[in-house]
């Protein structure tokens, strides 16, 4: 559908109800100027188009109303010389299966993408991490490591290449979640590198959930049923012959590795499990008690990476329940889960209060979860020490990159988009609130007064530590 025949259907909606097409956009998706930026050329996410049809198809008067009754648009219904009140349709307020409710705003890839190559976050998070190796002491037969969101590799690409320089000889069992495919693509472009410098390792990526990720394998007999397991040999010794073999797994990605929204909850859903296990053909015999067979893959993981694994405004329950929790039994003896989320209270959360005053994405802190994860562990936490830390080291900060003199008197306008985009990607603000407030461009005045004020941009991430006892 183009956006004309939409603007054709909105506009019989609104004669047939005798709404404004500004009532109808605030109604049906909060956006008052729908219509207008439509006309203008503007488009949809295909949630939007789902809102709108829903909205008026929960909302059509019936048609004994509609016969021999003039609709107007203040409201009122004349016929017969009688006059009344027409009703105006409900305000639209998203179901539990619709996919805005459980909007999942890190599968945005262009605001994703921005942002990854405007701030220091993935590096400045590998360094937090990283920090985390000195106090492991891994167990034979493995040093064994799961990142629970990959997403494009940077972070896990930079943590192997610490793992590396601190145990050089030591094989390497490296577990990799992420449901989507174009960070699988972007995170095995990373790997030939690795698997050059510490040959003695295995790398495996997977689509399971929190829950079944890290044993590799499903919990219900038929979703283990359908699991697709791959394994590559790699052949050769080079960079570049990795590449090459890996690049031609691209096929088996497309074909497998795909995600749809689930009806249910509205969030990303595989559409069939997968395990892709790599390692080096010449290094088999040396790896043999590492490389995971299917039904028999173990957790008992020395180091747990969770970077932003889970959206700030989600329930308190749902963090803890759906996603630290099934992270903390996978720790093996003396293993470390840390978990780093933003924390707000920096200019990038100025630039969203001056457009949005009083929002605070960042409802749950280090203390809160830990509270609600020892609480939902009971005696199975027992052997876990939760590290909250203090301020000074669970804090920490990384910026947005700008040459030097670009944040002067005058900001270039694609800084300041760069700088919007950043502070909204880590508000995690939907798009349906970000299209009422972009058409003004105030948004973008906003910026520019944070950004002079402070000389720059930062963002604060907050971070602690679970650990399992050492046996």
């Amino acid at each position: 559908m183009n956006a004309q025949e939409l603007l054709q259907e909105i506009s019989a909606y609104c004669r047939e109800t005798g709404l404004a097409e500004s009532t109808f956009g605030r109604r049906a998706v909060n956006d008052g100027k729908l219509a207008a930026r439509l006309r203008n050329g503007g488009r949809i996410t295909t949630e939007t188009l789902d809102r709108i049809r829903s909205f008026m198809q929960a909302n059509r008067v019936p048609p004994d109303l509609r016969a021999g009754l003039l609709l107007r648009a203040n409201g009122t219904v004349r016929g017969n010389g009688a006059v009344a009140r027409m009703p105006l349709p409900p305000r639209a307020v998203p179901s539990e299966a619709s996919p805005q409710r459980h909007f999942r705003f890190f599968d945005n890839r262009q605001k994703y993408l921005l942002f990854v190559h405007t701030c220091s976050e993935k590096r400045v998070v590998a360094q937090r991490v990283a920090l985390e190796l000195a106090g492991l002491a891994p167990r034979p037969p493995a040093m064994r490591l799961f990142d629970a969101g990959v997403g494009d590799g940077t972070v896990l690409a930079r943590v192997m290449r610490a793992m590396h320089d601190r145990f050089p000889t030591m094989p390497f069992f490296v577990v990799g979640k992420e449901i989507s495919l174009e960070d699988v693509r972007l995170t095995l472009q990373k790997m030939p590198d690795r698997l050059f410098e510490h040959p003695a390792q295995v790398l495996v990526l997977t689509n399971l959930a929190y829950a079944d990720a890290p044993w590799l394998g499903a919990r219900t007999p038929a979703l283990d049923g359908r699991l697709v397991w791959h394994e590559l040999a790699l052949a050769g010794n080079s960079a570049h012959r990795f590449e090459e073999q890996i690049a031609g797994l691209e096929p088996f990605l497309a074909e497998n590795w795909n995600a749809g929204i689930d009806p249910r909850t509205g969030t990303p859903a595989f559409d069939r499990p997968v395990v892709l296990v790599i390692y080096r053909e010449d290094h088999r015999f040396l790896l043999d008690r590492v490389i995971p067979r299917p039904g028999e893959a173990a957790a008992d993981y020395d180091l747990v990476i969770a970077s932003q694994p889970y959206r700030a405004r989600a329930p308190l329950a749902f963090k803890a329940r759906r996603v630290i929790v099934p992270l903390a039994r996978a720790l093996g003896p003396g293993g470390r889960l840390i978990a780093i989320h933003s924390y707000g209270h920096d200019p990038g959360q100025e630039i969203v209060q001056r457009v949005w005053p009083g929002d605070d994405p960042f409802v749950h802190d280090r203390h809160d979860i830990l509270r609600a994860v020892k609480e939902e562990l009971g005696p199975e936490g027992r052997d876990l020490v939760f590290n909250a830390f203090a301020d000074n080291r669970a804090l920490f900060r990384y910026d947005m990159h700008a040459l030097p003199g670009e944040l002067a008197d005058t900001i270039g306008t694609s800084t300041l988009f760069a700088a919007w985009n950043a502070a909204v990607y880590v508000a995690q603000v939907e798009d349906d609130r970000l299209a009422a407030v972009v058409a003004d461009g105030r948004y973008l005045d906003a910026t520019r007064e944070v950004l002079q004020q402070h000389g720059g941009l930062w963002f604060h991430d907050e971070s602690y530590v679970i650990s399992r006892r050492r046996q």
